[in-house]
């Protein structure tokens, strides 16, 4: 269990409280609180920290195992949410709320113990609160999800959940405890209870109102690679007249630190680009949506170089096959790199940058100032206008083609196989870490989850057959499937592949493959499968002989 992770999950809950969808829980909180005893807060925040994890744990499973659409979920939770402000508002709405609420509020009365402190039904308030917000807070829960999904044991994803529910209740607890305060001091509360809870009303309204609006509330905050759900078109870019989607405070550019291995380019550092557009592109080889993004930069590049543009890629290695200058150089030639390339093998630079995020584009301004970041797949054509504002250019430029949609929904996540973030194993032989095992597949497979079968060595960042007829099997859904592979000594290794227990054939095979096999010549990223459409399917990989190493499955749309 990493206790950096439980601690950065704790942080990530006491930020929150920063978040919108906050804002509709403290009128509850607050109400709530200002009855019953004084223990009655420290029982709604227990009962909201306790539905809470209990609910995001089983909400885990469940959207795994039935494939279900956490939008769905989420836009429930907002209907239910301004469904309680309305009952708040109106009169009559909350006498009839509380005849039907009357029983389980005696439950609750009757739950606490002689004294009346109203700790135990503060937690049955606290649990049908957490109950409410957790699917509403889904983007942001989004981000200790992952770090959830990694976990190899429960009681690792336990401890992460339960410290960022106890993030996100701390900071309520302390509001709850000075409103009650402020309440019991100033009469005008108590004698106005009618109008503060209409107030309450309009707030949870209002809050829903700017939850469901916010043009920027869905973007899914996490680190590594991203995808963005979104179909590239080939409508014409607007005239160059102002920056999109600029920074509201630009900065200077940070400084290149630890760079070596310069490819196509002299070392260059922030001074020598002074007085030119730069766009600082972080990227790595075997990341298939850092490739996706790889024919835009590249004609960028052939369209602007002569008018001033210069494109720097930051090469920062997710695995260690990555930090090879010799890999990195073949890669740039097979994909037809021109502008300079450096290689950050310790991430200086990407810390310098403070970056999180593969692929991810910093544009800087002649002054030497960063105006403009993108992450992750998309908006090609708002960086390509900032590029030309930036260039001084007018006019319209021409529409790039379209590309794959790198994610549609219900697609399978990125899948580590190391076991530092492998997740969904489901083998019937529990995995051993960096030592030669014969492992028995699960049957059925689960969707999203997948097994070993036979001699393989479970290692941090990958997997390597130890023997002949080594399996790997994925039940994947997706239209494409890619998997990062390898060969232990270099030499080729030839895998054969089947697709719901058939040879692959010119109708469902990924590029990389002829006659249902494929070979793996070096390290890089493999596509397997390309399906007409989006599906569900069993992938079944045999390495013939010993030496393949396999490291992290990534899809496309």
């Amino acid at each position: 269990m990493s206790l950096i992770e439980v601690g950065s999950a704790f942080v990530e809950g006491i930020f929150l409280i920063a978040s919108p969808c906050i804002l509709p829980v403290l009128p509850l909180v607050l109400s709530a609180s200002a009855d019953g005893g004084k223990k009655r807060p420290f029982g709604i925040i227990a009962g909201f920290v306790l539905s809470f994890t209990v609910f995001a744990l089983v909400s885990r499973s469940l959207v795994q195992a039935l494939h279900i659409d956490v939008n769905v979920i989420k836009t429930a939770s907002l209907w239910l949410l301004f469904a309680f402000g309305l009952v708040l508002v109106s009169s009559k709405l909350s006498e009839v709320f509380s005849r039907l609420t009357q029983r389980a509020a005696a439950f609750g009365n009757n739950v606490a113990q002689p004294g009346k402190d109203g700790f135990f039904s503060g937690m049955v308030i606290g649990s049908l609160i957490g109950l409410i917000w957790t699917p509403c807070a889904g983007p942001i829960l989004a981000v200790v999800l992952v770090q959830v999904i990694k976990q190899q044991t429960n009681l690792a994803a336990i401890a992460v959940i339960v410290s960022f529910a106890v993030g996100a209740g701390l900071p309520m607890l302390a509001i709850a405890l000075v409103g009650r305060s402020v309440l019991g001091k100033f009469s005008f509360f108590t004698k106005h209870t009618e109008e503060l809870r209409r107030a309450f009303g309009v707030i949870i309204i209002l809050s829903v109102g700017y939850i469901a609006f916010a043009a920027n509330l869905d973007q899914l905050f996490t680190t590594g690679n991203i995808t963005v759900q979104q179909q590239t078109t080939n409508t014409p870019l607007a005239p160059a007249l102002q920056l999109e989607d600029a920074l509201d405070a630009p900065y200077p550019a940070p400084a290149f630190v630890g760079l070596h291995d310069w490819i196509n380019s002299k070392p260059l550092t922030m001074a020598d680009l002074k007085g030119k557009v730069v766009l600082v592109d972080f990227w790595t080889y075997s990341c298939i949506n850092c490739v996706r993004t790889l024919p835009y930069v590249t004609s960028w590049d052939k369209k602007y170089r002569s008018q001033g543009l210069v494109i720097i890629g930051i090469h920062s290695p997710e695995f260690e096959f990555e930090k090879e200058a010799e890999n990195v150089k073949t890669a740039v030639i097979a994909r037809g790199i021109k502008y300079p390339v450096a290689l950050d093998n310790k991430l200086e630079t990407w810390q310098s940058f403070n970056n999180k995020y593969w692929p991810a584009h910093y544009l800087i301004d002649r002054d030497g100032r960063v105006v403009y970041t993108h992450f992750g797949e998309g908006k090609y054509d708002v960086t390509e206008n900032n590029i030309r504002y930036l260039l001084g250019l007018k006019g319209k430029a021409a529409a790039a083609a379209p590309q794959d949609v790198p994610s549609v929904e219900g697609q399978t996540q990125e899948t580590y196989l190391g076991y530092a973030r492998a997740a969904n194993f489901a083998g019937k032989t529990e995995q051993q870490h960096d030592v030669s095992a014969t492992y028995q597949a699960g049957s059925p497979v689960p969707l999203h989850h997948w097994t070993l079968q036979g001699p393989w060595r479970v290692e941090a960042e990958k997997d390597v057959a130890v023997d002949n007829n080594a399996v790997l099997q994925l039940h994947f859904m997706a239209k494409k499937v890619f998997l990062v592979m390898g060969t232990t000594d270099g030499k080729p290794v030839k895998v054969g592949l089947k697709l719901d227990g058939t040879p692959l054939n010119k109708k469902n095979a990924g590029k990389n493959v002829k006659s249902s096999t494929v070979t793996v010549t070096r390290n890089t990223i493999y596509e397997l499968v390309s399906l007409p459409a989006s599906k569900d399917g069993l992938l079944e990989i045999t390495s013939p002989q010993a030496g393949l190493e396999v490291y992290a499955f990534t899809f496309g749309g």
